[in-house]
Formats: C-alpha cells, structure tokens, sequence
C-alpha cells in the first residue's frame, strides 16, 4: 500500500492506465476552457441594458468588448508561455481565481469604469486555462504514447467554439432572471467550480516543467504587448486621424522581431515559425474565420433587438438554435481526422450563411432568423475544432501552451476587427441596411477563407490514427 501512495503523482491525482489519457483531467481543463469563450460572448446581449443604465452610448459600452479582447489577446501566448516553462497548475489556479474576483468586481461596479476594469480582468484570468489544457493533452499523449487523442481535443473544441455561441442565450436567460449584473456574478460560482477541481485533479509538477529550465523573455513579452495594444486600439475605431497607432505597431514589431532573432530564448521563436508555414496559414485561416464569425455573433445580435425589436431574453432564445447546430456538428465530426474536410465545408457553409443575412428585414419571420442562426453555426463548430487540431499536430510540442495561446490571439484580432466592422456598419444603430453591409463584408472574409483552404496541401497529411 505504501509503494502504491508513492506512486501517486503530487497533488493526489491518480495517472491515467499505461495507454490511456487520465479522463480525471478532462473536467478541469474543459470547465477552464469554457469561461473565456462564455465571457466573451454572454455580453453581447448585455451592452444595451448596460448603456441604459449607465447613460452610455455604445461607443462607450463597445469598451466592455474591447476591453477583454485586448486582454485576452495579449495574455493568452504570454501565459501560454509561462505555462510551458512552469506547469499548468499554477497558472492554472492563479487565472480561475482571478475569474471570480473579476465576477465580484463586474457585479458589485457603480460605474461603467470599472465595469471595463472587471473585463480587462477576466480577460487576464481567463488566458489561463486554455494553454494549460493544451500543455496537459500534449503530455498526457507523450505518457501515452498515442499522437492524437481525438475525443480529448474535440471537448477542448466544444467548450472553446461551440460553448461561445451559448453565451448570448445565457446571456439573456440571465438577465431576465436577475439582471444585467448576473452575467459577470456568474463567474463567482465558475470560478470555485474549477479551483476545486483544478486543486484536486491537476498534477503539480508535470514532467515537461521539470525539465525546462527556460529564462523568461520579459523584453519581448513587452514589446509584443505593446505591439499588440496599438494594433487593437486602432482596430477599436479605426480612422485616418488615428494613422500613428498603426504605425506605432509596425516600428515595435520591427523592434520585437530584432529582439526575437537576437536572444537566445525569445518568447516567440520567430525563426522556427517562419519555417512552419502550415502554422502561419492555420493562425490566418483563425483569424479570417473568427472576424466573420464574431461579426455575425455580435451584428446579428444588436440588430435583433435594435433592427427587429427583440427583447435580449427572446434574441438570445432565437440563437439558441445556433449553439444546438453548433454543438451536433463538433460532436458528430470531432473524432474524424479529416481536418481539410473540416475546413473545406466549413468554409462554403460560412459564405452561405452571409449570403443568407442579405434576405433578413424587420418583417422576417421567427423560422427565416432561427434558420439563419442555424447555418451560421455548422461553421464555427467545423472551423474552430479543424484550426484546433491542426495546430496540435503543426506547433513545436515544447511550446504548445504558447502556440495555443497564440491561436486564441488571432481568434481575438478577428474579434477586434469584427467590433471595428460593427461600429463602420451600425454608426447609428443596428439598421437592416447597415446589416446588409456588413454581411458584404463577412463575405469577402469567406471568400478568403477558402481561398485558403483549397490549395494547401499540407492539410491532407494531417490524418494520423486517432485515439481517445
């Protein structure tokens, strides 16, 4: 008995049988996974009731999405990166804590202030979890000697693509039952909910952390910050008096480059990224896929309840149909390797679903905007879960949590450029017309989509057997 406790790994997780993944592992990761995706999202129809209550214009209330993009774009590859030299744990505890202190804050805020405060917080807490559970599949799979756990990376992907389109149907069942400031007192309940889980089930010291003995890039993880900031400021309202921000964010991304190429541990290992073109691609093909999608999930929402008069309890029940689509297609899909069929259908589906916002009026039908929804979700169930799995098998595995974290950054540049395209395309309101617009714009993005789908044909290597 004895020899047995000692086999337990510190922090009293039990290791999953010799070839299998330890399943004990799947409730945290995926419960951490889920609250930046549910957050991101359960806002949208929260920003009306929240400007009437503060007097604010949505210029002022487009902050609340902005704010938590900026920070989540930003934290994710940095503490993706401390997650591959530290371990998952740590990381891991520290940001679902955060979670709950920024649902206190956001519940508790006299002001839109430090509303916005509460969102850059829960942008920071929530960068955690989603590198920490990829670090932890990669090495379960290194344990186990089995390359592709299928089923693991499909309820990675359903918490972090499909659980997104949930959140304005949350949302809005939430703020019908106790107001606006339930949808941030949420996450007091989420947060506990996974620093029990995490505490008892995550191990403490995984065996790729021991091993690293990494000095942390603080000079690069600055600059590429900064770089950031300006590039996403600009795209918050993009205007040629603001023509210094982006060129702010060319001068210090010449600046981070040359510091990349110079030290010897660089945050982003610019040389062997520039080598892996596949990777490239699937951050780009991530970040076309989610500026339509964000701009599908945040325009067709506003103008529900401004264009056609919804209520948000009602616009967020119209899209629950979404989520369901969603959900089936990633569920149905997710254990198939066909990571290029994926991607193929997803992208012909994504362009028929812009196209299918141009019949929508203020006399459409119930069943024509449920039915709208419904196409608009088979994509982003396909899409996501096919980027997710080819960059597992593309990204160097010693700095997966950092590569992950780097995906979930371009998921947010499409999330900011989506917010620039809703603010160009509803300058006074969500119109019909200025819906029409913007699904002209999705449609472009579409188009490029698949533009970059069908001639890469590093996608059809990426078949290896699956596992669970």
């Amino acid at each position: 008995m004895l020899a047995r406790i000692r086999s337990l790994p510190r922090g009293g997780q039990r290791p999953g049988r010799e070839g299998e993944f330890d399943r004990r592992l799947i409730a945290p990761m995926v419960l951490g996974s889920v609250l930046n995706p549910v957050n991101s999202s359960m806002i949208a129809v929260a920003l009306v009731p929240i400007g009437t209550a503060f007097g604010a214009p949505p210029a002022e209330t487009a902050w609340l999405v902005s704010a938590l993009y900026l920070a989540t774009a930003v934290g994710q590859p940095v503490i993706g990166r401390l997650v591959d030299t530290h371990g998952p744990r740590r990381l891991y505890l520290a940001g679902t804590a955060l979670v709950g202190v920024a649902g206190l804050l956001g519940a508790l805020a006299p002001s839109l202030g430090l509303l916005i405060a509460a969102r850059v917080l829960l942008g920071l807490g929530t960068s955690a979890a989603y590198p920490a559970a990829m670090h932890l599949t990669r090495s379960e799979a290194a344990r186990t000697g089995r390359d592709s756990p299928a089923g693991v990376l499909t309820a990675l992907a359903v918490a972090n693509q499909t659980v997104a389109v949930i959140g304005p149907t949350l949302g809005g069942l939430l703020i019908g039952a106790g107001g606006w400031r339930a949808v941030f007192a949420v996450n007091v309940p989420l947060s506990l909910a996974c620093l029990v889980l995490g505490a008892a089930r995550l191990p403490r010291r995984p065996a790729r952390a021991r091993r690293t003995s990494a000095r942390l890039d603080g000079t690069g993880i600055a600059l590429f910050a900064a770089m950031l900031v300006a590039l996403m400021l600009f795209l918050m309202k993009p205007q040629a008096a603001h023509w210094y921000l982006p060129a702010a964010a060319v001068a210090i991304a010449c600046a981070f480059a040359a510091r990349e190429l110079r030290v010897r541990d660089p945050f982003i290992d610019l040389r062997t990224l520039a080598g892996n073109r596949p990777l490239i691609v699937t951050y780009l093909r991530q970040l076309l896929g989610y500026t339509a999608s964000y701009a599908f999930l945040y325009g067709y929402t506003q103008w529900l309840e401004e264009g056609r008069r919804l209520t948000p309890s009602a616009a967020g029940l119209v899209l629950l149909p979404l989520s369901g689509a969603a959900l089936a297609v990633s569920a149905a899909t997710g254990r198939s390797t066909a990571v290029r069929g994926k991607l193929v259908v997803g992208s012909f589906l994504q362009l028929a679903a812009c196209s299918a916002m141009l019949s929508v009026g203020t006399g459409s039908g119930i069943w024509l905007l449920v039915a709208v929804g419904i196409l608009a979700g088979i994509p982003q169930g396909l899409i996501g879960l096919a980027n997710q799995a080819a960059l597992y098998h593309q990204a160097d595995p010693a700095r997966i949590g950092s590569a992950a974290g780097l995906l979930r950054t371009f998921t947010y540049l499409g999330a900011m450029a989506a917010s620039a395209a809703n603010a160009a395309f509803f300058p006074h309101g969500a119109t019909t017309a200025g819906l029409h617009h913007l699904a002209l714009f999705m449609l472009g993005g579409a188009a490029l989509l698949l533009a970059l789908v069908l001639p890469d044909r590093s996608l059809r290597r990426l078949a290896p057997a699956a596992h669970n």
